[in-house]
């Protein structure tokens, strides 16, 4: 049997409240859990300490027998000095998607040639002047 700890949602619309859990991985978000060991209340201010209120011990003996916490828990139980989390690094964050990149690429084309079609008439506008020039009136 696979374990996790991992949150639980309670709580009413738009009003969230979750309770840190350890549960069987097939087992729904919501539905059956081996144990409470602690709560989590984003409503509540991030320097609020009945934020995150975790039983340290329980955490421990879980974690002894190979309870995996999600990403999110980790994140709480590396707060509190329970578990060590790695910093993630992604440096293509910022990058736009595939999509948006031909779209840039197509937009700079399209200002590359209207700007060389803007220039041609202009070159062309001055010879064209000449020859009226040299053409006889009348």
């Amino acid at each position: 049997m696979s374990l996790k700890i991992r949150l639980a949602r309670g709580g009413a619309k738009k009003r969230p409240f979750y309770r840190i859990v350890i549960a069987d991985s097939r087992s729904p978000r919501d539905g059956r859990f081996i144990e409470i060991v602690g709560t989590y209340n984003p409503m509540l201010p991030k320097t609020d300490e009945n934020r995150v209120v975790i039983k340290t011990e329980r955490v421990q003996h879980w974690l002894g027998v190979g309870a995996l916490p999600t990403d999110r828990v980790l994140r709480f139980l590396d707060a509190a000095g329970l578990a060590k989390r790695a910093p993630r690094n992604n440096p293509q964050k910022a990058q736009p998607g595939a999509k948006a990149q031909e779209r840039a690429a197509a937009a700079e084309e399209a200002k590359a040639s209207a700007a060389e079609a803007a220039a041609a008439p202009a070159e062309a506008e001055p010879a064209a002047e000449a020859a009226a020039e040299e053409a006889p009136a009348g």
